[in-house]
Parts: C-alpha cells; sequence; structure tokens
C-alpha cells in the first residue's frame, strides 16, 4: 500500500472529523486543508474521493455500522465515527481494494488517532461488516 494513499486516510479522517464536529460546507474544509498544506505527501485524488464519499453515501453508511456497534452512530466517539465511516466506504464502494487492507489501515488510524485499545473497536466492527460485504473475497480466500 502506497504511503500517499495512507496520508490521503489520515488526511480524510482529520476532514470528516471536522466536518462531523463543526457541519462546515466540505469545500471550505478542503480548502483549508489545501492552504495549510495539510495534504503534502497525499495522493489528493483518494482523499477527495474519501472525503466527498462518506458524506455522499452517509445514509447507506451509517445504516450499515448501525447493524454492528452498540449504540446510535451518533454516540461513537467522533474519532472512531470518522474512522469507522471511512472504513465502511471502502468495503462498501472501493470492491478493489481488498478488505484486509482497509481494515489494516483503520486499525492503523484508530492507533493514531483514536483512544487507547480504540483499534480493536474499529477492528471488530469493520471484521462484521467485511463478512457480511465481502463473500465473494472471503469465500476466495478460504478456497485458495
Amino acid at each position: 500500500m502506497s504511503l500517499a494513499r495512507t496520508n490521503a486516510r489520515k488526511a480524510a479522517v482529520q476532514a470528516l472529523y471536522q466536518w462531523q464536529m463543526t457541519g462546515q460546507l466540505l469545500s471550505l474544509i478542503e480548502k483549508q486543508f489545501i492552504e495549510e498544506d495539510w495534504l503534502k505527501d497525499v495522493q489528493k485524488s483518494y482523499f477527495s474521493e474519501l472525503f466527498y464519499g462518506v458524506p455522499e453515501h452517509l445514509d447507506a453508511i451509517d445504516n450499515e455500522l448501525s447493524q454492528f456497534v452498540d449504540r446510535k452512530v451518533d454516540m461513537i466517539d467522533p474519532v472512531e465515527r470518522a474512522i469507522l465511516r471511512l472504513g465502511t466506504y471502502e468495503l462498501l464502494f472501493r470492491l478493489n481494494m481488498p478488505y484486509k487492507v482497509i481494515i489494516n489501515e483503520s486499525i492503523n488510524l484508530a492507533k493514531c488517532f483514536g483512544a487507547d485499545g480504540s483499534h480493536k473497536y474499529i477492528n471488530s466492527i469493520l471484521d462484521k461488516i467485511a463478512q457480511q460485504k465481502r463473500v465473494i473475497e472471503l469465500q476466495a480466500k478460504q478456497a485458495g
């Protein structure tokens, strides 16, 4: 996995967190990230896809998450919520991306930005979504 794509995920989580907390327009947040040079060493096209894709598909993402979390999605810690939404977006809409990569990257985001132990929670939820939404990929892995 490329460092530029990993950095795109990091920047997207930070931008999504800001969007969740402030409700600012996505374009204003993106402009701030560009002006303050927070997108240096970032695959900008992937950052944009994630940052705009999560809000665009928020209902589908939150509906998916709500099946596996122990509380309302809005009650999840905002950092964990941003990471879960990003990972769920990738599991649902980036079918060319291996689910193991998505989960591993999400765990690393939780270790970087989340509370102690939050990576276990992230892993648990995203693994359940992958088992439901990536059935063909999982079956191919088991057969291989």
